[in-house]
């Protein structure tokens, strides 16, 4: 599981601002979230960016 709603809350920002800030829409953020979508590499930079961390924090999945 992606860690985007936890690091977008972070932020302290809605949705539809994350959205607003990458291009993309509201919808795709919240498939993102939910592990329903797998985002480009160039989406996930961007949303790297703008919540202020690294792919490998925002995307890894760790071993249990």
């Amino acid at each position: 599981m992606n860690k985007v709603k936890e690091y977008r809350q972070i932020a302290q920002l809605t949705q539809m601002e994350l959205a607003t800030r990458v291009g993309i829409a509201r919808q795709t953020v919240n498939l993102i979230e939910n592990d329903k979508y797998n985002p480009s590499l160039s989406l996930c930079i961007a949303l790297a960016k703008i919540l202020h961390t690294d792919l490998n924090t925002l995307f890894w999945e760790e071993e249990q």
